[in-house]
């Protein structure tokens, strides 16, 4: 069976935040990702696969098709077998308890797909994310989150309003702050990281006490700051090494 018309047309047009949100739709590739999306029981609009990938979907659904088409829609290197849309999830709503991960203005969808992996590692159920930052349906941030957008909760927010309404103690990451190895971290917080070039805006950073840097170990001191996923790992952990010690 051949991909129609109408079907390029939709594929297409959900490489666009606007239409993603229009359609309520968003694109997953690769057996590993879909399977896992697949196992979330998040409904299926159309999966378009070769014939050697087996899974259990409405058969009106599933469109068989060569590995030259597939191709011809697949935003991968080396498609792996499948392409699907997906319904976006139910909305959810904003959670006041446990390690809260927020974000300020993340740009990289390769950053955000990997920071929601951590929050699923970490075991933060609540992402919190800025009105600007990268839309977690985009291709590249679900690819990069290997299915873990599945198994986080996010929520895309006006972060002013949100920091001055919450009751929880607000983490910003620093340069300035203190050594987080040496910090008394909470079980209960909010962790706002900042965006990669400018770092924590500064009507944010205004409303938040609490500053915790990570501290550099080269001799020359040279290097500026860390990737904002990197320095996210390093943060997470050491919340939830606090947590359990």
């Amino acid at each position: 069976m051949s991909i129609s018309k109408n079907q390029l047309k939709l594929i297409t047009s959900l490489s666009q935040k606007k239409y993603r949100i229009k359609h309520q739709l968003f694109i997953a590739e690769g057996v590993k990702v879909v399977e896992e999306i697949l196992d979330a029981n998040y409904k299926v609009h159309l999966l378009f696969c070769t014939n050697d990938f087996i899974c259990n979907v409405e058969k009106n659904k599933v469109i068989v098709v060569s590995e030259k088409e597939l191709k011809k829609i697949s935003k991968l290197k080396t498609p792996n077998k499948v392409f699907a849309i997906f319904e976006f999830p139910a909305a959810t709503s904003l959670k006041e308890n446990g390690l809260i991960l927020a974000l300020d203005a993340i740009n990289d969808p390769g950053n955000l797909g990997t920071i929601i992996r951590l929050c699923d590692w970490f075991g933060v159920i609540q992402l919190v994310c800025s009105l600007d930052t990268v839309d977690a349906f985009n291709q590249k941030v679900v690819q990069a989150s290997m299915g873990s957008v599945t198994r986080v909760s996010i929520v895309y927010t006006d972060l002013h309003p949100y920091i001055k309404a919450t009751k929880l103690p607000v983490f910003i990451a620093d340069m300035e702050g203190s050594n987080v190895y040496t910090s008394s971290l909470p079980k209960e917080a909010v962790l706002i990281m900042g965006n990669e070039a400018n770092g924590i805006s500064d009507s944010i950073r205004n409303l938040v006490s609490h500053k915790i840097s990570i501290p550099r170990f080269g001799e020359l001191q040279e290097t500026e700051s860390l990737n904002v996923a990197t320095a996210t790992a390093i943060l997470l952990s050491e919340f939830k090494r606090s947590s359990v010690s």
